[in-house]
């Protein structure tokens, strides 16, 4: 299966192939790559429920057995069940997750007579026979203690059997005990010499994890679990979840330290050139004409000169723009420009993630001028990024009320639908677009998106061949529809449309050339042919035109990952946290980067294990 069809975007701040970042290279890796962790390679595919690994795989697809039913999966973990119950009750839990334990009514555990006093004195005159056989006894009656959760009893029997034989298990065990009573740092301090003794004991490796979890050290505990994980061929679900828990836990609690210091900075050219062009172009307001001199110094003059820098499309430009429209408001005196003046520079602190800033400037711009439609349309689309979709249809009402007539609410009420899966209402607001307005193209776009996400193939086609008659200059149409191809496996025919689309940007707008349709040809053709070394030229070529594009940092970074060049993948991965918007795409770049350091980690950490996964195999994703 190729690579999904990009979705509206998550927000409705951009266009959907620059928004849906994350969606598209999410499910592109989790559609390439088996679903096991490895030295060649390893993925994390972000969802709402957290991370899931996937490993880098043959270029060919290889047929697997097929996956147990839910019923039969219902059998085997009740057998298993049964399989543990028959073991011995007094055995430590294993549950590496099991969390601080009630005080129990404790049944007395009595040590037998013929165990001689034992410290680390007298065991010096015990033969080596005695030594192994006075331990083996301490931990069966440790067993038993742990069994009637008298912990402090089973410490003691415990650590009298490491003073006998410093064996794994018996540290491990002592380490159940210390777990039950929340002692974390004893926890580690005994899993640490079970795993000194045994760097395999995949127990310790799982107890000392969930201590380290406890201890608020996430990246500890993600390279315990993840080792664990590689050493049981990955058979054991709770530690994989564990892993997909931690990175989520991890990147949350980074993503806010992040956030807390970031400087507000506009995006990358490619996303706020989408953002701008899905609004109407309209003239300017009369008298901030190009024919019109004002002077920079006064308001209206930085008005005048904040549009003139929007139209070179370039990412200094759009800096100079939103510092234009900063010092207009600050010059003031703009009489009737001041609810305009208002609307753009509300419209680039949103872009720069200033949201409460935003908010603000987009409701002084509404009382200054009911009238504006745009910056009702604007609020609504940041109330949405913000999780409020109650106040963005509000807003798209009071817009309404004010203009019925205008195209640009009914296509981002579409983007509003379409992000609750309202299909069927999204595809009538873009109809109700074109209708009032059938020449501004992305309405015709988003509606053969909605279309073939419908499940309407053959309309979503007839739509896309419309477009490509009506607007056969329009590199975004060949765009789209080269993904709505590549989706279907029509390489050669998808590739076409992206070489089109890539041809007519460097016509067009050789300052401010879009670079998804290098992007989307990267994709095709690593899908396609595996083609690794011209996947990554284009990928090249967009970041040289645009270094600050996300999602050309993104696939640059899972293209290196695929050929297992992990330490060259991180770089990509920390370079997209730091190019990151929101708080989502923040969170989802930092889990990739962690999953990414903690395969190096594991690398350095357990060079043994190299050899293992080298030859561990996974069911191939199809």
């Amino acid at each position: 299966m190729s690579s999904p069809l990009p979705i509206p975007p998550a927000t409705p701040v951009t266009l959907p192939a620059d928004s849906s970042l994350w969606d598209r290279i999410s499910t592109w890796v989790s559609e390439n790559k088996a679903v096991v962790y490895t030295i060649a390679g390893v993925a994390v595919v972000v969802t709402g429920a957290g991370a899931v690994y996937y490993i880098n795989k043959s270029s060919e697809p290889k047929d697997t057995a097929p996956r147990p039913s839910k019923k039969e999966r219902r059998k085997r973990k009740q057998a298993e069940k049964e399989a543990e119950a028959d073991k011995t009750a007094a055995a430590p839990q294993e549950n590496a997750e099991a969390g601080p334990s009630q005080p129990p009514k404790v049944a007395a555990v009595e040590v037998s007579d013929e165990l001689p006093e034992i410290d680390e004195n007298t065991v010096l005159g015990f033969s080596e026979k005695d030594r192994k056989d006075y331990a083996a006894k301490l931990k069966e009656l440790g067993n038993k203690a742990y069994g009637s959760k008298d912990f402090p009893k089973a410490i003691e029997l415990y650590s009298k059997a490491i003073i006998c034989k410093p064996d794994p298990v018996y540290y491990s065990n002592r380490a159940a005990c210390y777990n039950a009573l929340s002692q974390w740092d004893k926890v580690v301090e005994d899993t640490t010499a079970a795993i000194n003794l045994d760097p395999e004991y995949i127990k310790a490796l799982n107890r000392r994890a969930n201590a380290y979890d406890h201890l608020g050290q996430y990246s500890d505990a993600l390279l315990d679990f993840t080792a664990s994980c590689i050493i049981d061929g990955f058979r054991n679900e709770q530690s994989a979840q564990a892993v997909e828990r931690l990175l989520k836990k991890y990147a949350e609690s980074k993503a806010k330290e992040i956030l807390e210091s970031k400087p507000p900075k506009l995006p990358s050219p490619t996303f706020v050139g989408n953002y701008l062009q899905s609004f109407r172009v309209k003239p300017r307001p009369a008298g901030l004409e190009d024919a019109e001199e004002l002077a920079e110094n006064t308001g209206k003059g930085q008005l005048q000169l904040g549009l003139k820098s929007l139209d070179t499309k370039t990412g200094p430009g759009y800096e100079e723009a939103a510092a234009a429209f900063d010092k207009a408001l600050e010059l003031g005196e703009l009489g009737e420009y001041e609810a305009f003046a208002y609307n753009m520079r509300g419209t680039f602190r949103c872009l720069k993630g200033k949201h409460e800033d935003a908010l603000s400037d987009l409701t002084k711009s509404i009382e200054l001028d009911p009238s504006m439609t745009q910056s009702y349309i604007k609020r609504a689309s940041m109330n949405l990024e913000l999780g409020a979709p109650e106040k963005a249809e509000e807003d798209f009402i009071k817009a309404m009320g004010q203009n019925a007539e205008d195209p640009d609410i009914y296509y981002h009420r579409a983007q509003l639908h379409f992000i609750k899966g309202e299909f069927a209402e999204a595809a009538g607001d873009y109809q109700k677009s074109i209708d009032l307005d059938p020449d501004f193209i992305f309405s015709h776009i988003q509606l053969g998106v909605t279309q073939y996400k419908m499940g309407s193939i053959a309309s979503s086609m007839a739509t896309f061949r419309r477009c490509m008659k009506n607007f056969a200059k329009t590199p975004d149409v060949y765009n789209y529809y080269g993904e709505l191809l590549l989706d279907q496996n029509k390489y050669q025919e998808a590739i076409e449309k992206f070489d089109t689309a890539i041809e007519m940007e460097k016509q067009t707008k050789p300052m401010g050339m879009n670079v998804l349709p290098l992007i989307n040809k990267s994709l095709a053709l690593f899908q396609w042919k595996q083609d690794f070394v011209e996947a990554e030229n284009l990928c090249e070529k967009a970041l040289i035109i645009d270094p600050e594009c996300d999602i050309a940092v993104a696939t640059m970074a899972q293209l290196l990952l695929q050929q297992g060049k992990v330490t060259e993948a991180l770089k990509y991965f920390e370079r997209a946290a730091e190019l990151a918007r929101t708080e989502g795409e923040l969170v989802n770049a930092l889990s990739y980067a962690e999953a990414t350091r903690t395969q190096l980690m594991v690398q350095e950490k357990y060079p043994k294990l190299a050899s293992k996964l080298s030859g561990m195999g996974g069911p191939m994703m199809r």
